[in-house]
């Protein structure tokens, strides 16, 4: 079925700070892989570069998910899953080179890349060659609906904002401040909100802060000054800690809303005192969901010497989803019919896939940062069904 591209919310959101970020892998096999007696699968993503740190929570996510779904046995209805991680360097023109490769050797299932311009370069690619497609944990909204061989395996974009101004409830007449750097990420956040929350009846306005700023205290008072219900703030690099600081001095943690994206484990310890006092959206921390599935995935990343992490969720639904895919057989328009309105279990609970443009509907949370054994750690505050924070359906 024809799609056309969503065209509100193309930027990165909060929590993008890691979304941009990768899933990398781990060495795995190369060249064509098996015969018939196989099932071939590619993962292309970042082994190396920038994004790196984070491919290997996609990766081992993935290995969980496909020991996961296959009950261990590694197999499809009797044929192997031989899996191929090819590395794209972060970089476009290297992960559009792999993706001809791949399909060159015969690959019809291929997943991975985080980074969103480089998503959308590969997606194209996935119609033109008739191979399905299965991006993660790539955020860009435009991914959704793009054509009928591209899906994701994690959020996008959209849930990201929406489950902020859930902080602060109905957003209709709401004053919503974005704080972020005047650059492109914060820019892209702050078209993010002001079309996600903006659409929804708040008023957004911004302080954009240059990137050469040291002394964030003017920045800071603008802030308290504005009387915002809800300060969204996107920040990222070595100036967050005083940045941080600056805003809880001046007052403004105690008194608005202040909410801005949960990354990965290791940046719970960055806020220092002014910890307690932020609201956090989160695509997924290990303590979030409370079911069979994600127990399983936390269970089986130990037993890797790994952790359950942001991107986690990402690979094992990848899995998921292309076993199930796999499941209808070796034809691809058979493999999109099949997951086109699947819904099934997942790490975060239960997931659908959208027919109509293939967005993938889903749970998302809000969380605190609270103090256990001296260290920070995330605790849940409130699950948002996945009806309350899904995209607007593509086109419409």
């Amino acid at each position: 079925m024809p799609r056309s591209r969503l065209l509100a919310a193309t930027a990165v959101g909060a929590a993008a700070l890691m979304a941009l970020a990768g899933c990398a892998s781990s060495s795995g096999s190369s060249g064509g892989g098996g015969g018939s007696d196989s099932a071939k699968v590619a993962i292309l993503t970042s082994k190396t570069g920038p994004l790196a740190e984070y491919g290997q929570e996609y990766i081992n996510g993935f290995k969980a998910g496909l020991d996961y779904a296959t009950q261990g046995t590694g197999k499809v209805d009797g044929r192997t899953i031989d899996v191929t991680y090819a590395d794209d360097q972060g970089k476009p023109e290297t992960a559009v080179s792999q993706f001809k490769d791949l399909v060159g050797k015969g690959y019809q299932v291929i997943g991975g890349t985080a980074d969103s311009g480089i998503a959308l370069q590969l997606a194209p690619l996935a119609e033109q060659n008739k191979v399905l497609y299965v991006s993660g944990p790539a955020a860009v909204d435009s991914l959704t609906g793009i054509n009928d061989y591209t899906f994701r395996s994690g959020r996008q974009t959209y849930q990201d904002v929406a489950t902020a101004g859930a902080s602060v409830g109905d957003v209709q007449g709401k004053k919503i401040v974005v704080f972020a750097q005047d650059y492109a990420f914060g820019q892209a956040n702050e078209a993010a909100v002001k079309s996600v929350l903006g659409a929804q009846g708040a008023d957004v306005s911004s302080i954009m802060v240059p990137l050469s700023a040291t002394d964030f205290t003017p920045f800071a008072l603008k802030a308290k000054q504005a009387g915002a219900d809800l300060l969204f703030v996107a920040w990222a690099g070595d100036t967050t800690g005083a940045m941080w600081q600056a805003l809880d001095q001046q007052g403004v943690l105690g008194s608005t809303t202040v909410v801005t994206g949960l990354a990965t484990t290791a940046s719970y310890q960055i806020y220092g005192p002014a910890s307690s006092k932020i609201d956090f959206l989160s695509y997924y921390f290990s303590g979030a969901p409370d079911n069979d599935v994600n127990a399983a995935m936390v269970d089986a990343l130990q037993k890797q010497g790994a952790q359950a992490d942001l991107f986690s969720p990402d690979g094992f639904v990848a899995a998921q989803m292309m076993v199930h895919a796999l499941q209808s057989g070796d034809d691809v328009d058979g493999m999109i019919k099949s997951l086109e309105g699947w819904t099934f279990n997942a790490p975060k609970g239960q997931e659908t896939v959208r027919a109509s443009d293939h967005a993938m509907l889903q749970p998302m949370f809000l969380a605190k940062l609270t103090k256990k054994d001296g260290q920070w750690a995330p605790e849940l505050v409130k699950t948002l069904p996945a009806d309350q924070v899904a995209p607007p359906e593509a086109g419409s």
